[in-house]
């Protein structure tokens, strides 16, 4: 059977006997008590990491369309840090008791999940994307910023996109034009196991780096200042059409190393999309 661990909202096709499996973090606290609603578990170890930026950060109204391993466990991180999440899926908020119950976060259908937020997250299959509903981000906070993780997965998941493959466009650039708001590509190669587990402090010699894309600087300095609040270094990967760096394929994609480690994995990047990840 073909097997694949999950990064940025899909599947990465390895050899495998199936994939890798996200731990539950839901279990009980370190006093013993256990997780609910009112008072939802935050583990230290995954608290940590944001220790020299908790002081000078603002509680924010975040939204999350897409429960998967990425958005589910943006949903568990971001809530431990006192964020005030809403979580949206396909299927409806009435599936999204037992995340809800774990967390904290706020289950909504997918037209409210932006309502008030300043950032919302799209971690939906790219082929979903065009499906979302139209003026999606029209109850969204004024300078609202959107983070894409999608992948374009055309044997596996999403079939032929058009754009992507004969416009040429990146796969965020493509996403950006679909739901009508500038978008910053991040997470996408990112383990959803990772969020939860490799979250380290700033300085930390094994502190993993994400790289981040996008065409607005101040978008992208808030995403950055996120990211570095979840316990991850960030990367400047440039603007939305140099994205194509960050695609699957590419050196970068899935790397678990530091600042230098993927400053040198997307200079190393070729723009030519191989046959595995064309239609």
């Amino acid at each position: 059977m073909v097997a694949g661990e999950h990064l940025g909202g899909s599947w990465r096709i390895r050899s495998t006997v199936g994939p890798e499996r996200v731990p539950d973090r839901r279990l009980t606290r370190p006093d013993g008590s256990r997780n609910s609603p009112e008072r939802p578990w935050v583990d230290t170890d995954q608290t940590y990491a944001c220790a020299s930026t908790r002081k000078a950060r603002s509680v924010m109204k975040i939204g999350i369309i897409g429960a998967g391993n990425i958005g589910g466990n943006l949903t568990r991180r971001l809530t431990a840090l006192g964020h005030d999440v809403s979580v949206a899926n396909s299927r409806g908020p009435q599936t999204l008791t037992e995340l809800a119950e774990e967390t904290g976060a706020t289950p909504v259908p997918v037209e409210e999940a932006a309502r008030d937020a300043e950032i919302v997250v799209v971690t939906v299959p790219l082929k979903a994307v065009p499906n979302l509903p139209s003026g999606l981000l029209d109850g969204a906070a004024e300078g609202v910023v959107v983070i894409d993780t999608g992948n374009y997965y055309p044997q596996q998941r999403d079939g032929k996109i058009a754009g992507i493959e004969d416009e040429g466009l990146t796969e965020s650039r493509w996403t950006e034009r679909q739901i009508g708001h500038p978008v910053v590509k991040a997470f996408n190669g990112t383990f959803a196991a990772d969020i939860l587990e490799r979250a380290r402090p700033a300085g930390a010699p094994d502190r993993q780096a994400l790289p981040v894309a996008g065409d607005d600087e101040a978008a992208k300095r808030k995403v950055r200042a996120l990211i570095d609040e979840l316990g991850f270094d960030t990367v400047d990967a440039g603007g939305l059409d140099d994205s194509w760096r960050q695609q699957p394929g590419t050196p970068v994609y899935g790397l678990r190393e530091g600042v230098d480690g993927v400053t040198k994995a997307l200079a190393a990047a070729s723009p030519e999309r191989t046959a595995e990840w064309r239609a």
